[in-house]
This record gives C-alpha cells, structure tokens and sequence, in this order.
C-alpha cells in the first residue's frame, strides 16, 4: 500500500459574498413573519372585544395593539433581529417608544376610518384596522431596523 502525499484535494467552494441587497430582503422577510404574527394577535383581540364582546371600538383597537406589540417584541428580539446587538435596557425603552409611536399612528389612521368615514361593520372596521396597521408597519419597519435593533459592530455584516 502506497500513500501518495503530494496529492491535492479541490479547495471547497468559498461562500457567497453576503449581498446587502439579499440581507434587505432577509430581513423585510423576517419583519413579515415576525410582524404577520403581531397582525394575527392585534385581529383576534381586536374582534374579539369590538365585535364579540361589545367593547368600544377605540379601546378594543388600543388593546389589541398594545398586545401585540408586547408580543413582536419577543418575535423581532430573538428571531428578527437576533444577529444584533444583544438586548440592553435602551433597546427595550427604544423599542416600546417607537412602537407606542406607531401605535398612536395606528389608532389615528383607524379613528378616521371608523368614525371619520363610517365604517362600521364587521368588514369595514377591519378593514379599517388592516391599512391603519399596514401604514403604522412601514414606520416600525424603519425605526426598528435603524435605531432599535442596530447592527452590532463587531459581528460581521
């Protein structure tokens, strides 16, 4: 049995360079899951206290919007964003400011739609509360990806 020594193996494939573009896309990607669950949580409480139990319609969206925002927090801090910077108290207070923010924007945008054009019904009120979500999500989308959940410098890009 002879062992040829100066034999070479083929270098493995080096990685794909990371492309801004597909780490944009990845995390728009992540934002939706992430946010899409938030969306679900916000509907079922919202219908559940306007339309099951009766609730005004003001409170039932304020609710259900502060709910999921407490539960996208836990979806964006370790799934979303876990590649960045670990959680500090200045990301928390960031993150429920911004959303409180956004929260407001969507409570204004459902407040024009249900009482300001009327729509009351089952359909038109989530209605309603679909664009006043979708509107307040781009601004989230920005704030959180820019100022509360940073790119941790010395992890790589």
């Amino acid at each position: 049995m002879t062992v040829n020594l100066t034999e070479t193996r083929p270098a493995p494939p080096a990685p794909a360079p990371d492309r801004p573009v597909t780490r944009v896309v990845l995390e728009v990607v992540k934002f939706g899951v992430v946010g899409g669950s938030g969306v679900l949580v916000n509907f079922l409480v919202f219908n559940l206290l306007l339309h099951g139990l009766r609730w005004q319609a003001m409170t039932a969206t304020v609710l259900a919007s502060c709910i999921a925002m407490a539960t996208n927090y836990l979806g964006f801090r370790y799934f979303a964003y876990r590649d960045r910077a670990s959680r500090t108290r200045r990301q928390i207070v960031l993150f429920f400011v911004f959303s409180g923010i956004g929260v407001v924007m969507e409570i204004g945008l459902f407040w024009v739609g249900y009482h300001g054009l009327g729509l009351h019904s089952v359909f038109e009120s989530n209605v309603a509360k679909a664009l006043s979500i979708v509107l307040a999500s781009a601004f989230r989308f920005l704030v959180y990806r820019t100022w509360v959940f940073q790119q941790d410098a010395r992890r790589p890009a």
